[in-house]
């Protein structure tokens, strides 16, 4: 029926609720979760996952006193700190919980009793909220990190992945990554921490090695690098810290403490060299367009000097992320989320956390 000229046509408002919903998620925010091991980390990331909004990281103190992670005393520890440290995130942002359309949480590898308190609590916030989880592999985290430090990287590389509990190369393409060599023994982080102890040093021993070791000569010393065969891409650090041991008992107290800054520097630049060799080594077989590093050792001043003036002189390309990248945190698990199929509403709730 047609409204008569001296009716005015009303336009029916879009109804409030609708209006709420709109405004709720104009922007699509990914909220990140990581406790493997012993930083309490949460993120809020762009959809994307490309840019991170606020990376909050909680280092535990707790396990100086017995030189190593103690994973007891690391879960109880999540426990007391995470919902702070997702507050946090969530203000850093600048945002809160309804503009988070998907959460993310580390499921693997890592310290079961660490990685159970980060999905029980990510799967909390989602089923609260009706909201998917997306459950992400940590060593894919580290890699994904590159994306944050170079938003316009694109498979495929090639990654080294360095850190206290994992060293391993991979092949990353579109379709996921490849393991071409791991460590057959410790991983390099794990080498540089017993290095460490054996010098008398402190926890965690890369940043103390390679504080002592500015004022070392790095040849003095001949340590070994192990699997130096072309092909071969494997790591082996067991032969390094026997290596360190004997030369240590060679010498007296005395001499230890005139000879340490040249014990440092050798020993790491071992760790250095082995790393690089064979990341080097492996962008050749591949013919890989650029290089990946991640993980906590890649944040070691002697390694990214190395791989920046190798990589410049072969003209290839390197992404190496920033330090606070490259240690555990919560960021690279939004990046990595961002590519991961998500498990909707409720089906997550029988997913489990798996130590390797």
């Amino acid at each position: 029926m047609k409204a008569k000229s001296n009716e005015k046509v009303r336009i029916r408002p879009v109804y409030p609720a609708l209006i709420d919903v709109l405004m709720r998620y104009k922007n699509r925010m990914i909220l990140a979760i990581e406790t493997s091991c012993d930083d309490t980390c949460a993120a809020v990331l762009d959809e994307e996952g490309r840019h991170a909004l606020s990376n909050v990281v909680h280092t535990q103190t707790e396990h100086e006193r017995y030189g190593g992670v103690v994973p007891e005393v690391a879960s109880r520890a999540h426990l007391e700190r995470l919902d702070g440290v997702v507050e946090r995130a969530l203000s850093d942002a600048g945002t809160d919980l309804d503009e988070v359309s998907r959460v993310a949480v580390t499921v693997r590898p890592g310290l079961i009793g660490a990685l159970l308190v980060g999905l029980s609590a990510a799967k909390g916030l989602a089923f609260a909220r009706k909201l998917p989880l997306v459950p992400v592999n940590h060593l894919e985290g580290h890699v994904a990190a590159a994306y944050l430090a170079d938003p316009a990287l694109e498979p495929p590389f090639v990654a080294l992945i360095a850190s206290g509990g994992h060293t391993a190369l991979y092949s990353v393409t579109t379709s996921g990554m490849d393991l071409l060599g791991q460590t057959l023994d410790d991983a390099a982080g794990e080498a540089l921490d017993k290095g460490a102890r054996m010098l008398g040093l402190g926890f965690p021993g890369g940043p103390a090695i390679s504080k002592v070791a500015r004022d070392g000569d790095s040849a003095r010393y001949d340590f070994p690098v192990a699997l130096k065969e072309k092909n071969n891409l494997d790591f082996s650090f067991s032969g390094l810290k026997t290596s360190l041991l004997y030369k240590l008992k060679a010498l007296d107290e005395d001499g230890i403490r005139e000879e340490l800054p040249h014990l440092a520097a050798g020993y790491e630049a071992a760790v250095v060299e082995a790393l690089s060799r064979k990341l080097l080594r492996a962008a050749e077989l591949h013919d890989a367009p650029a290089l990946v590093v991640a993980g906590g050792v890649a944040a070691n001043a002697s390694l990214r000097r190395t791989l920046v003036e190798e990589c410049e002189r072969r003209g290839r390309k390197l992404v190496i992320p920033p330090p606070e990248l490259c240690t555990d945190n919560a960021a690279m698990i939004g990046a990595a989320a961002a590519s991961i199929p998500a498990v909707p509403y409720p089906d997550y709730l029988g997913l489990n956390a798996r130590s390797v």
